[in-house]
């Protein structure tokens, strides 16, 4: 017995007994998905078959059937060499994406395509693998940690933003926002949460300062007006969390009431009008000054971090105006489409609505499988694309929609799940980089086509049509089964 129990413990690890076929399963069938999917979409009465090569449908087994390949050569890589080669492939995949505008064709007024013949490729879809896997070999680093000094942060940063910064020359301005996924890794790793939360209000900013405006509050826009309310509330609130004593809580918060009466007061005497826009920044300006003195004073260094806030908010809030109109005007007219201010359903607001109209009239079970109308009168264009969740949404209805967003459940939890059981930092940080780039992408995708986001042009996955995806995709998640597989011959 016992004879037997070594024999078990110390068997050799094996790529067919640790390799996870869950999530294999779950590959082949959001492809197997996604190709019947495209050829809903692109279905055009003339009983073309699933396979004919001059389909999309075709066009796109033929890369599944390339993929495969690639995942069988990655597959018999030695898991560290990726590891230890991921700094090569990241400088030479950002010497790819620095040329590509020079070389590759204008197509829609994007340069980021690179053509070999008869098929184009996308070299930032694969460096979304190239800065995970780069990014993963930082924080693998000997005794890295993303606090322990400030020049950790900026090395993380550089090497998700270079990449960044060279996809927007090329005008692919989707593609770029994917990879600022990979911050919520850095959150995992030990990112404060203050980061995240600077980011939400942000977005909370831009949004109303862009969409109320025509209203006004004393004298200046409502949104603007709303966003000091909120700034004041919300630097009252961090110096409760940041200071235990009482003092300086009640000495903000009375100081900002006092003002405000004193302002009322003084322009009901004299019968002058109110105007919130100086009476906010001098109440915002005097209490920030007030937090820093405190925080000189006493030395409670976190008092900055709310006077930070007050000041970073009220200079983010005025830059709006110019960071909006520095936007091309498509993007512009997407972004007030979106947000309700213009009603465009024959411009820019027209894929939205029809797409609206498609997943709408699907109902709870679908009109069945190539007979949504929607679909094939070619109302929603990219259907076969960046709209591909329309199709499911009209032929499949409720349900279909419902089992596509439980695959990629499925597949992002299986993936944390994955995270969290590897031995190596390397592993675990590359996993989580995966993990964020699919809840990224699904996300956006799904909502711009149900018209909660902009359309950005971010394709959904393993379903819509496209080589560089799907390739990329495939390569990104074999490399973490690869690595997961091997993950019981080393321990660190």
């Amino acid at each position: 017995m016992k004879a037997l129990n070594v024999s078990l413990n110390n068997r050799t690890p094996s790529l067919l007994r640790d390799f996870d076929w869950f999530t294999l399963l779950l590959y082949i069938l959001m492809v197997t998905a996604g190709v019947i999917s495209i050829y809903a979409a692109s279905y055009d009465f003339d009983q073309a078959s699933l396979l004919n090569a001059d389909e999309f449908s075709g066009k796109q087994i033929r890369w599944i059937g390339l993929a495969g390949i690639l995942a069988f050569f990655i597959m018999l890589i030695d898991p560290r060499m990726f590891e230890t080669y991921a700094s090569p492939i990241y400088v030479v995949t950002l010497i790819l994406l620095l040329i590509t505008p020079f070389i590759a064709h204008d197509i829609k007024g994007s340069r980021s395509w690179i053509s070999f013949g008869s098929m184009s490729l996308q070299p930032a879809e694969f460096a979304k693998c190239a800065t995970a896997l780069a990014l993963a070999k930082l924080f693998s680093g000997y005794q890295f940690s993303l606090n322990a000094k400030l020049s950790n942060y900026v090395r993380a940063i550089l090497i998700i933003v270079l990449p960044i910064v060279l996809i927007l020359a090329q005008n692919e301005t989707g593609t770029a926002l994917t990879f600022m996924a990979l911050f919520f890794v850095l959150y995992r790793e030990g990112m404060s949460g203050l980061i995240l939360f600077a980011a939400l209000m942000a977005v909370t900013i831009f949004v109303c300062a862009v969409k109320f405006t025509d209203s006004t509050v004393l004298g200046m826009p409502s949104g603007e007006f709303w966003i000091m309310v909120a700034v004041a509330v919300i630097i009252t609130s961090m110096t409760l969390i940041y200071e235990r004593t009482l003092r300086v809580v009640r000495n903000v918060f009375c100081g900002i009431a006092a003002v405000c009466l004193a302002c009322w007061a003084l322009s009901a005497w004299f019968g002058t009008e109110l105007r919130a826009l100086p009476i906010g920044l001098g109440t915002i300006g005097v209490t920030a000054a007030y937090l820093i003195f405190e925080a000189l004073r006493t030395g409670k260094r976190a008092l900055l971090i709310p006077a930070a806030t007050a000041v970073l908010s009220i200079g983010f809030m005025f830059s709006v105006g110019a960071a909006f109109n520095h936007l091309q005007p498509h993007q512009q007219q997407r972004i007030k489409v979106v947000l309700g201010i213009e009603d465009d359903p024959r411009g820019a607001g027209y894929n939205v609505n029809q797409s609206k109209i498609a997943i709408g009239s699907g109902g709870f079970t679908g009109k069945g499988f190539l007979n949504g109308t929607q679909t094939k009168l070619k109302y929603v264009p990219e259907q076969h694309t960046d709209f591909i969740f329309c199709t499911i949404g009209e032929e499949e209805g409720f349900v279909g929609a419902l089992t596509v967003t439980f695959l990629f459940l499925a597949m992002i939890l299986r993936i944390i799940h994955l995270a969290e059981r590897q031995p190596t930092t390397f592993g675990r940080v590359y996993a989580y980089c995966v993990a964020s780039y699919l809840i990224f992408h699904f996300c956006i995708n799904i909502g711009m086509v149900i018209g909660l986001c902009p359309v950005i042009g971010i394709p959904l996955p393993f379903f819509s049509y496209g080589g560089s995806s799907l390739w990329g995709f495939t390569i990104l998640l074999f490399i973490l089964l690869k690595i997961d597989a091997a993950r019981k011959r080393k321990r660190v």
